[in-house]
């Protein structure tokens, strides 16, 4: 199909240009990455020999987060914890609420408000009621507020937490890209790790994300042996799996097949995954804005002009789930009338293969800590 690039935002020809620049002077960060690493191999140190303390409470934790910048599918991956534990126990979410207009912990009351909470949170609040979510910076006393809820959670999934050592989570799940995985990357800001690589053993399960469907049995058998795995360490494959799009304020699903054209509008750090599949389906225009981008009423009338502009009568304006949260007060204030705007919801699939199932692995050791953490409270020790 014929993709039509047209009405690029600055903001995609700045981010070429910081990547080509990048890229160019890279050596001139070999200095600067030296003294990060030092500085980050001094703040692990201290968690390490315990003169920064780590807390591991009473309650089973899953951790989940990466070692470098920008995405590689943190929230799905939440969202599939949610779907795979909710039903058995009670689970809660606690994130900082990157982005938020608040500050302490809150927890959602029912309202989602994105400046409360963070749009992640918000979103995860709006699609799982059953699921206790709070916002906190400091983690330690986010789980203790949880902790003292009427009906405390059995689960908390720590979103985005691995290097926030002050929690020792029980589950601790690293996420690496399948298109540039750690064992590839060089540290800030030379390349774009966090920490150095060998930060990964702190994770009981390593996840390789946004893998092709059809990643064969060799290949993942190369990626395992380059991710230098430990005895303790599981690794699973996970698959980005894109839903019907659905309508910003609630509706019936709108089947691909029936667009001719799209303005594909994203707000997050990696929407090439995003705009391609898109492009598999219709003729595409796109608008990129940065990561966790509040929309001003500026953003609508230069989307609303860039719309009217494409032609052909069967077309719409798609965006991320994530965006459509922070576009929702837009609707409130009678922005984005007339507009026909759909966002992509999407899900993630990990592998199951022989002996190493990751639905099972996960139950397994929440369900084995939450008997070990039950059993320990009701013990009486006679001295």
């Amino acid at each position: 199909m014929t993709i039509v690039w047209a009405n690029v935002r600055i903001s995609i020809i700045i981010n070429h240009l910081t990547m080509s620049f990048r890229k160019t002077v890279s050596w001139i960060f070999l200095p600067f990455t030296m003294w990060y690493a030092v500085g980050v191999w001094f703040r692990n140190l201290m968690f390490n020999i315990g003169l920064k303390k780590q807390v591991a409470p009473d309650v089973t934790t899953i951790g989940v987060g990466n070692i470098c910048v920008g995405g590689s599918g943190k929230t799905p991956h939440v969202e599939y914890l949610i779907r795979l534990l909710q039903d058995d126990y009670r689970v809660a979410v606690l994130s900082r609420g990157y982005k938020r207009k608040s500050s302490g912990f809150v927890l959602d009351d029912g309202t989602h408000n994105v400046a409360q909470l963070g749009d992640e949170p918000a979103m995860i609040a709006s699609k799982y009621p059953k699921v206790k979510v709070a916002v906190c910076e400091k983690r330690v006393f986010g789980v203790n507020k949880l902790m003292a809820l009427d009906q405390p959670p059995q689960v908390i999934l720590l979103d985005d937490s691995f290097q926030h050592r002050y929690i020792k989570p029980t589950i601790n799940l690293l996420l690496t890209s399948y298109n540039k995985p750690y064992y590839q990357d060089s540290i800030m800001p030379y390349g774009d790790l966090r920490e150095g690589r060998s930060a990964r053993f702190r994770a009981n399960i390593i996840i390789v994300t946004g893998t092709p469907a059809n990643l064969n049995p060799i290949e993942k058998h190369n990626i395992v042996n380059q991710l230098d795995l430990q005895p303790y360490q599981k690794v699973f494959f996970s698959t980005v799996k894109y839903l019907d799009p659905m309508p910003l304020m609630g509706g019936q699903r709108l089947p691909l097949s029936t667009v001719e054209s799209a303005l594909v509008l994203t707000g997050i750090a990696n929407p090439d995954a995003m705009i391609k599949y898109v492009s598999e389906h219709c003729a595409v225009e796109q608008m990129v804005f940065a990561d966790h981008h509040q929309f001003t009423s500026g953003d609508i009338k230069h989307i609303n002009r860039a719309f009217s502009q494409m032609p052909g009568d069967r077309k719409v304006i798609i965006t991320t789930e994530k965006d459509a949260v922070r576009m929702r007060p837009m609707v409130e204030k009678g922005l984005l009338e007339g507009l026909p705007i759909y966002y992509l919801p999407i899900e993630v699939s990990l592998d199951n293969r022989p002996n190493m199932d990751f639905d099972q692995s996960v139950k397994g050791l929440v369900n084995s800590n939450i008997l070990f953490v039950n059993k320990m409270k009701t013990t009486k020790f006679e001295w």
